[in-house]
């Protein structure tokens, strides 16, 4: 029997989510070097220009625009933005370091003091309110410089400069940050791998050997973090990160049920496997043979997987989706990173996402079922276009009713046994989308005068939703 309120334990992390190639803006200032993000183009075209094979990673101004420059200024406004997040209430606030604000092309020996600088005054601005930071390493903004010269991910060598990156920042923020996640939606790689491990398929052919290579590098240097952060800093607890996104069968066909299985563990659970048990799992076997993937794991590499596990489970959750062996490309849904089949049980947002709120739930049991870790929900919410009335006002009631609904299959789960960490609705200031480079895909509670074009004061505007989510917050989630 399902409840309409939950109080929360006492220590749950109530918080907020944003990453730093979103919001911050400033892209050359502070001995910043170019990433990922400062060259991909906004609007709908993104996915589609960075998708292609043979991407050039180069920026044209005459062609595109390039929304993540200026973001929403966050790098010169950001006591203004954390004094916002406090008046809601939040206990943590999840936020991403620009890895090229720190080592601006990436394989330098020393880091950039100028960016280690700007985090000091943010973590210095969170303590003041009691703000406890989650740090994700590496959030979808690797220096262009290692795409451009070394490959990517596809490249071993990065393993070494990853470390030396997550190693400056653990002895840097040893006394200002205790909860860590390596990298951000790290099984979303094989779909897009220019986000996850930065570098373009030269072809369909080669993209699955190259994605689960680069994914492999990735497994090292994330365990390799974990080891050092514990050394580092005692007490610690670093995560690694899951797009989680529960797959249903279309159907009762068994031909249907396998094949949304073998999507289920291939997406969900090959990533979480490895970075939480330590080893790759059986299934994956089958999975390389039949596509002709060969990794090279050189010697140690399996012993640095088995000591380098994770602490807690981390997770986005947008949309589940609905599998068929045998669809058609009329059948095919819209989603994050991976689509599915339409499931006519399911409404959808102005961006086709298909809303689930029980499919947080069924996905929080499945995860809890397979590791017995705890889970820290760390992105999840609704991007929609809002309006501001002529008195001011933005009633996105439509955002409430989405989050009461997944902060509801969270009471569920933990009513089920799930050891869940916290909440931290994504965008929880408007910034530009990941998907999309929009501003028009707004998520937070925070309204931001930023428009696709370019426009816009930067005035920051409470919505509806920010005084709802600080009485959620403040009544530990009764007050609904």
């Amino acid at each position: 029997m399902t409840k309409e309120t939950y109080k929360f334990p006492e220590n749950f992390l109530w918080g907020g989510a944003t990453a730093a190639n979103q919001l911050e803006g400033a892209y050359l200032e502070g001995g910043k070097g170019l990433n990922l993000a400062d060259v991909m183009p906004g609007g709908k075209v993104r996915l589609k220009v960075i998708g292609e094979p043979g991407f050039d990673f180069k920026i044209d101004k005459e062609k595109y625009v390039y929304p993540n420059h200026d973001g929403i200024d966050f790098y010169h406004r950001y006591k203004e933005d954390i004094a916002l997040f406090a008046e809601m209430g939040f206990k943590t606030y999840r936020m991403s370091i620009a890895w090229s604000r720190i080592f601006p092309k990436g394989d330098e020996l020393e880091p950039n003091e100028e960016g280690l600088a700007f985090y000091d005054r943010i973590f210095d601005e969170l303590k003041k309110y009691n703000i406890e930071p989650v740090v994700t390493i590496s959030h979808y903004e690797i220096p262009l410089h290692l795409i451009t010269e070394y490959g990517g991910w596809r490249n071993r060598q990065v393993i070494e400069f990853f470390e030396r990156y997550a190693i400056t920042l653990f002895k840097r923020y040893k006394n200002k940050v205790k909860y860590w996640l390596t990298f951000n939606e790290i099984n979303g790689a094989t779909h897009m791998p220019i986000l996850g491990l930065g570098f373009s398929p030269e072809s369909e052919e080669t993209k699955l050997q190259d994605s689960f290579q680069g994914l492999h590098h990735q497994f090292v240097a994330s365990a390799l973090a974990v080891k050092a952060g514990h050394e580092i800093i005692p007490g610690s607890q670093i995560g690694c990160m899951l797009v989680y996104v529960p797959t249903y069968s279309f159907d009762s066909n068994p031909a249907n049920v396998m094949h949304a299985l073998q999507e289920q563990r291939l997406f969900n659970n090959y990533c979480g496997d490895v970075q939480v048990r330590g080893a790759y799992p059986a299934f994956a076997n089958r999975f390389f043979k039949e596509n002709g993937i060969n990794l090279d794991v050189r010697e140690g590499d399996l012993d640095i997987l088995k000591e380098g596990t994770v602490d807690f489970i981390s997770l986005s959750y947008y949309m589940s989706r609905t599998e068929k062996k045998d669809k058609t490309p009329e059948e095919i849904g819209q989603g994050n990173l991976i689509g599915g089949v339409r499931n006519p049980f399911l409404s959808t947002s102005d961006w086709g996402w298909e809303i689930d709120p029980i499919g947080l739930r069924i996905g929080l049991n499945q995860l809890y079922d397979r590791y017995q870790k705890p889970l820290f929900i760390v992105e999840n919410g609704l991007g929609a276009y809002d309006k501001v009335e002529e008195d001011g006002s933005i009633n996105d009631d439509y955002r409430i009713d989405y989050l009461r609904s997944h902060i509801q299959a969270m009471g569920e789960a933990i009513e089920d046994g799930v050891e869940l960490m916290g909440f931290t609705p994504w965008g929880c200031i408007d910034l530009v989308s990941a998907s999309t480079g929009e501003m028009s895909k707004r998520y937070g509670f925070i309204y931001v005068d930023k428009h696709d074009d370019g426009s816009g004061t930067l005035e920051r505007k409470k919505k509806k939703s920010f005084f709802w989510f600080k009485d959620v917050i403040s009544s530990q989630g009764e007050k609904l």
